[in-house]
């Protein structure tokens, strides 16, 4: 799940969109788009608040018009691309069959000069810490 994207300590959220078919002994699903908006992104309430301007490229990926034509903006050449496909099967094949799915380096892992605020990395360690001990 991505934690924080609404700014909102302890909201987790992911955009799942559905096609509503019948049930059918074989899955309908063939592949999955996933649009990472969590990796190397921090927003805050004040110092950093999400505007429409950090949508468009989803938009542009999620190409609302035609949903047919849609193209990965990952490959192998260019691997800091937001969206990414995977199979019905590389997803059933995952541990649990979980969506919470990472391919994006964090860069604040690599380059310690890139470091979200201390209170935002203190506010996630917190929001963290609550989600576990709600999980257990």
């Amino acid at each position: 799940m991505l934690t924080g994207i609404f700014n909102k300590s302890g909201v987790k959220a992911n955009v799942i969109f559905f096609d509503n078919k019948q049930a059918s002994k074989d899955p309908w699903t063939k592949e999955i788009c996933i649009y990472d908006f969590r990796t190397n992104i921090h927003f805050t309430l004040k110092k950093n608040p999400m505007k429409f301007e950090d949508l468009k490229d989803f938009i542009q990926c999620y190409n609302p018009e035609n949903r047919f034509e849609r193209k990965e903006s990952w490959s192998v050449e260019n691997t800091e691309g937001r969206w990414r496909k995977f199979s019905y099967d590389e997803i059933i094949a995952r541990d649990k069959t979980s969506l919470d799915i990472l391919w994006l380096k964090d860069k604040s892992l690599a380059d310690l000069d890139n470091l979200p605020d201390p209170d935002v990395l203190a506010g996630e360690i917190v929001e963290n810490y609550r989600n576990r001990i709600g999980e257990f």
